[in-house]
């Protein structure tokens, strides 16, 4: 067999917010690389159809929203013993700072920065991350970049950067790595929840040297960080942005 330190051949892999976009990349292409895969979303049509999309393997779904407090605990009772997590659900909402409501902030914030933490918890409270294992947290260059409406995004994904780098801490002395790949714009659903325009839409695309991402870019970072390749590498911020920082 050809050496391939990127193979993820005997790793089995939680992927959470699996149904689309770059969770389902994701997904996809760690069980091209060799990986079991473990999928999580709350839609069971679209979610069964990134299953019909993995490379034949001993994969498993297990359904719900994890936001939920008993979603966490199924997912850690019924998750086998994981060599690597990817923590993908999020959602967006341009919501300008004078609106902004209690609902808005709150939903937000336990979607992406709440709901990832707490079920990371559940998984290491019950022994189901190996040692020497991975977790990555999809974050966004958003964390440090200002756009209009966008503050309560960009704050829970600053939230998961700095709680990233303590957990990384904290597990070290089990070798569990904890890292946080940090995409730019990339052609998803989530575009569409933004409220922009078509032309401010071309626009923006024309400041990135190398156009807007697919998810797959995104899902190739992720595929490095769990593999072995990456085995020195911890409380880590990816940034992938096609140049975009450059302009």
């Amino acid at each position: 067999m050809m050496y391939n330190p990127f193979s993820l051949e005997g790793k089995t892999i939680l992927v959470t917010g699996a149904s689309s976009g770059i969770g389902r990349a994701i997904a996809v292409e760690c069980s091209r690389m060799g990986a079991t895969i473990v999928l999580n979303a709350r839609n069971e049509k679209r979610l069964n159809d990134t299953f019909n999309m993995l490379v034949q393997g001993n994969h498993t779904q297990i359904i719900g929203d994890i936001t939920q407090s008993d979603i966490q605990k199924k997912i850690a009772d019924q998750c086998p013993i994981l060599q690597g997590v990817v923590l993908c659900a999020g959602i967006v909402k341009t919501v300008p700072f004078k609106f902004i409501t209690e609902d808005v902030l709150l939903n937000l914030t336990n979607t992406n920065f709440f709901s990832p933490m707490l079920l990371t918890k559940e998984l290491l409270r019950k022994k189901k991350i190996e040692k020497s294992a991975s977790i990555v947290f999809i974050s966004s260059i958003n964390a440090y970049c200002v756009s209009t409406g966008n503050g309560i995004y960009s704050a829970t994904k600053g939230a998961m950067n700095s709680m990233a780098k303590t957990l990384a801490w904290e597990v070290s002395s089990l070798k569990i790595r904890v890292n946080c790949v940090l995409p730019a714009m990339v052609k998803t659903k989530l575009i569409d929840d933004v409220t922009i325009t078509q032309e401010e839409l071309v626009a923006d695309q024309a400041k990135y040297p190398l156009g807007y991402g697919e998810p797959e870019d995104v899902a190739y970072a992720v595929i490095y960080l769990l593999s072995d390749a990456a085995k020195w590498i911890t409380g880590s911020e990816f940034i992938i942005d096609g140049g975009v920082r450059l302009s």
